[in-house]
C-alpha cells in the first residue's frame, strides 16, 4: 500500500507542478520547455531505462542477498553512462554560454540534467519497489516531490528561462537519492568482475529491445510537438503539450502505480512457483489494469469541461479540451501496452515483439501527419497519435494473445468491466454540459460510486475478494 500511496503523491504533485510552470512560463516558453522535457525522457530511456528494466526483472529481496553481482552490475553502468552524461551537459552548457539562458545550448545542457536526473532517481526506485520496501519508497517519493516543487517552481517564477526549471528538475532527483543513499545501499562484498561482465550482457538482450520501443513511444510526442511547433509556432505546441501531459498522466497514475507492485508480483511468483505461475499472475493483472484504467478514462472524458474551466490556467482554455479530447483513446492505448501486455514478453523474456509494434505505431503516426494536419490542422496531430498508438497495441494485443503460447485472458472479467464502465459513461454524459463546478462536484461521486456498486456486486476481476481479503482478520477468533 506504501507503493500505491506514494505513486498517487507523485502523480498528484506533477500534475499540480505542472500546471503551475505552464502558467509562470506562459505558452511559448512552456512549449520549449515541453518540447525539451520531451527530448530528456527519450535520451534517458535510450542510456538508462535497458538498467531500470533490468533491475525490476533480475534484482530483488533474494538477488541482494544471494547474487550481489547484480547490482554491482548495475551500479557500475550507471555510473560509467552518467559520468558521460554529466560531461556531455557540461560541453553544452560550455559552448552556449554565450548565447544565455534562453540559447540552444543551455535547453539542451538543462534536458541533459533533467535527463540524468530522471535515470538516477528511476532506478533507485526500482530497487526499494524490488525489495517490498515501501517505506524506503514512499520516503524516496516524497522527498523527491518536495524537493523538485520547491526548486522548479522557484526557477520558474524567479528565472522564467526553460533551461533553469529543467536543470532543477534533474538536480531535485538527484538530491533526493543523494539525500537517502545510506538505505539505498547494499551490503558490501567483493566485486566479481567476470560476473558483472555477464550481468550486463543479460541485461542487454533483456533490455535493449524494451527501450527500443519505449524509445519509439517517447519519439513520438517529441515527434508531434515539433511537428506542431514548426507548423503553427511554439504557442501551439504549449497547448498541445500541456493537453497531453495532463492527460496522459491522468491515464497512467494509476496503471502505473499498479505496474510498480503487479509486476514484482508476477517476478515473485516465478520465483517461487515457475512460469506457469507467473503468466497466471500476468493474466489476472492485465485484467485488474483494464478493469481499473478504462474507468479512469471514461472519467477523464466527463470531468474535462469542468476540469478545463476551473483548473487548467486560462491562457491554454479551448486548445486544451480539444486535443485532449482526441489524445484520450490513443493515450488509454498506450497505458494498456505498457502495463497490461509488455509484462506478458518480460516474463517470457521474449521482448522483440515489443519493438515491432512499436515500430507499426511509429508508422501509424507518420501517416497521420501526412495526411491529416493538412486537412484539420493541430487537431490532426492529436489524431495522428493516437491513430499509432491505437495500431500498436491492436497488433501487440494480436501476438500476445494469439498461438500456440496465448495469454489466456478472463475474457469475462474483461467484458464485465467494459460493460460497467459503458453504463458509468451513459450516466455521466448528461452531467458534462452542467455549469463547470456542478459538472465536477456530481461527476466524481456519481460515476465513482456507480462503477464501485456494479465491481461490488459482479466481483469484476476479482476485485471485490482483494478489498474483503484486505480487510479480513489474519487470525480468526476461535468459537466459543
Amino acid at each position: 500500500m506504501a507503493v500505491i500511496a506514494a505513486f498517487i503523491l507523485n502523480a498528484g504533485l506533477n500534475f499540480a507542478l505542472g500546471l503551475i510552470i505552464a502558467k509562470l512560463l506562459g505558452p511559448a516558453d512552456f512549449g520549449r520547455f515541453a518540447l525539451a522535457t520531451a527530448g530528456a525522457i527519450v535520451l534517458n530511456t535510450v542510456l538508462f531505462e535497458w538498467l531500470r528494466l533490468s533491475a525490476t526483472r533480475f534484482y530483488s529481496a533474494r538477488v541482494r542477498a544471494t547474487e550481489p553481482w547484480i547490482r554491482h552490475g548495475l551500479d557500475r553502468a550507471y555510473t560509467i553512462l552518467a559520468v558521460v552524461l554529466l560531461a556531455a551537459a557540461a560541453l553544452c552548457g560550455g559552448l552556449g554560454l554565450g548565447a544565455g539562458a534562453d540559447g540552444r545550448g543551455a535547453i539542451l545542457c538543462g534536458a541533459m540534467l533533467a535527463a540524468l536526473g530522471i535515470g538516477v532517481f528511476d532506478y533507485h526506485a526500482a530497487l526499494a519497489r524490488a525489495r517490498f520496501d515501501g517505506r524506503l519508497y514512499f520516503g524516496l517519493v516524497a522527498v523527491k516531490n518536495l524537493l523538485a516543487l520547491a526548486m522548479m517552481a522557484g526557477a520558474a517564477w524567479f528565472l522564467r528561462e526553460p533551461a533553469w526549471v529543467l536543470a532543477a528538475a534533474g538536480l531535485s532527483q538527484l538530491l533526493a537519492v543523494l539525500i537517502l543513499r545510506r538505505p539505498l545501499r547494499d551490503p558490501e562484498t567483493a566485486r566479481e568482475g567476470s560476473k558483472v561482465r555477464e550481468t550486463w550482457r543479460l541485461f542487454l538482450r533483456y533490455g535493449l529491445p524494451l527501450i527500443a520501443a519505449n524509445a519509439v513511444y517517447q519519439a513520438l510526442p517529441f515527434l508531434n510537438r515539433g511537428t506542431i511547433a514548426a507548423q503553427a509556432g511554439f504557442a501551439e505546441a504549449g497547448y498541445f503539450a500541456l493537453a497531453a501531459d495532463v492527460t496522459a498522466r491522468s491515464l497512467t497514475m494509476l496503471g502505473t502505480a499498479l505496474d510498480l507492485l503487479l509486476f514484482q508480483l508476477a517476478v515473485r511468483a516465478e520465483e517461487q512457483h515457475g512460469r506457469a505461475a507467473a503468466e497466471r499472475q500476468v493474466a489476472g493483472n492485465a485484467a485488474t489494469v483494464f478493469a481499473l484504467l478504462l474507468p479512469c478514462a471514461v472519467g477523464f472524458w466527463a470531468v474535462l469541461p469542468a476540469l478545463q474551466a476551473l483548473v487548467v490556467p486560462e491562457a491554454y482554455r479551448g486548445p486544451f479540451g480539444l486535443y485532449a479530447g482526441l489524445l484520450i483513446p490513443g493515450l488509454f492505448c498506450l497505458a494498456m501496452m505498457h502495463f497490461a501486455l509488455n509484462p506478458v514478453f518480460q516474463i517470457r523474456r521474449r521482448t522483440l515483439p515489443v519493438i515491432a509494434a512499436a515500430a507499426v505505431g511509429l508508422a501509424g503516426n507518420g501517416l497521420g501527419l501526412l495526411v491529416l494536419p493538412p486537412l484539420l490542422g493541430g487537431a490532426g496531430i492529436a489524431l495522428a497519435q493516437t491513430l499509432g498508438l491505437g495500431a500498436a497495441f491492436l497488433w501487440l494485443a494480436a501476438r500476445a494473445l494469439t498461438g500456440a503460447d496465448r495469454l489466456r485472458l478472463p475474457w469475462r472479467e474483461i467484458l464485465s468491466a467494459a460493460v460497467a464502465c459503458g453504463a458509468m459513461a451513459a450516466a455521466l454524459a448528461p452531467l458534462r454540459h452542467l455549469d463547470p463546478p456542478s459538472a465536477l462536484a456530481l461527476c466524481v461521486p456519481v460515476g465513482a460510486g456507480l462503477y464501485a456498486i456494479l465491481v461490488w456486486t459482479f466481483d469484476i476481476a476479482g476485485l471485490r475478494g482483494h478489498v474483503e481479503a484486505r480487510f479480513r482478520p489474519a487470525h480468526p477468533a476461535p468459537a466459543a
